[in-house]
């Protein structure tokens, strides 16, 4: 089969299209034909080498994609071969034709959602679950400013949220980001680019401000965040690319609690009842995930480029 593989940690190019033995699935293990495989931020660090979870060299790189049942293991009861699925895990990487998964990794996908939707479901859809209702404990009627909002974490925060009954006020660098942040279901959508951009979010907050933040760079944002939660309000760190200094008063006058995550420290029991509740929004077409480039396999280094990219815009998918 052809997969990507790195041989050393470096930039996109050290990712190379090889043939590779297909492989095969022992018990409990499930096997899924790749029809397409989502492109994540963190993909790119951990290529790097410097992220905290450095995989053994070579591997295939990719935890996310969507396809076929191919074969499955002994003791293997949720799907079977030619079920529609999407992954979130791999023990053999996604970037590739096929994918091996253990059974609790690989979910079903509704036949209304394409399999490039579906690859864009794992890591974008689990990290906004956990952040939004696990971390944060986001109720309805709270308000939420997603702090980046025409990625592919910010588009699942946006669904999630306004499926849950909150209003959200996205984020975006663009005209384009900033309509597709309206079609995702905010109420507002600011031009993070603009200078009086949060002193809009509290003229439209009525002064109050907002109960929530999912914030994807928090080295930049982190400090003015503080400034325009409400009382009582919780901050989401899901991003960050470098250090950030705060003003500790800002959270002190408010209450306020600053929280990190990674799905890295998610539970098994975590991503169950974060993938059930994925699996339901699918099915009832409340998420719908958005794909903004479909990239050749072959072509994965563009794919890493473009995703460290500003002006994010949906999904970045490869397909083999």
């Amino acid at each position: 089969m052809k997969a990507i593989r790195v041989h050393e940690f470096g930039p996109p190019e050290v990712m190379r299209i090889e043939d590779t033995p297909q492989p095969e699935a022992a018990a409990g293990e499930v096997l899924v034909r790749v029809k397409a495989a989502g492109v994540n931020p963190v993909d790119s660090y951990i290529r790097t080498g410097t992220y905290a979870n450095k995989p053994s060299l070579p591997y295939t790189p990719g935890s996310d994609a969507a396809g076929l049942v191919e074969s499955v293991g002994e003791g293997v009861t949720r799907v079977a071969r030619g079920d529609r699925v999407y992954v979130h895990g791999s023990l053999s990487g996604t970037y590739a034709e096929f994918a091996l998964c253990k059974e609790p990794q690989v979910w079903p996908l509704a036949d209304a959602v394409s399999f490039e939707q579906g690859a864009a479901v794992g890591v974008p859809y689990a990290t906004a679950y956990r952040a939004l209702f696990h971390r944060a404990h986001a109720q309805p009627a709270e308000t939420l400013l997603v702090h980046g909002a025409s990625g592919g974490v910010g588009i699942a925060g946006t669904q999630l949220a306004r499926a849950a009954g909150m209003t959200v006020i996205g984020t975006a660098g663009s005209d384009r980001g900033l309509q597709l942040v309206r079609e995702q279901g905010a109420r507002y959508a600011l031009d993070h680019h603009n200078s009086g951009y949060l002193d809009e979010l509290m003229k439209v907050t009525g002064g109050r401000g907002v109960d929530v933040i999912l914030e994807m760079l928090a080295n930049v944002n982190l400090d003015k965040d503080l400034n325009v939660l409400a009382k009582h309000g919780r901050l989401i760190v899901v991003g960050s690319r470098g250090t950030a200094e705060i003003n500790p008063r800002s959270a002190m006058s408010r209450d306020a609690n600053i929280l990190g995550m990674t799905l890295f420290n998610a539970s098994e029991q975590d991503l169950k009842s974060i993938h059930s509740a994925l699996v339901a929004g699918l099915e009832n077409a409340s998420l719908k995930p958005v794909v903004g480039q479909t990239i050749s396999l072959a072509d994965a280094a563009r794919a890493h480029h473009a995703v460290m990219e500003s002006g994010a815009y949906g999904k970045i998918v490869l397909v083999p």
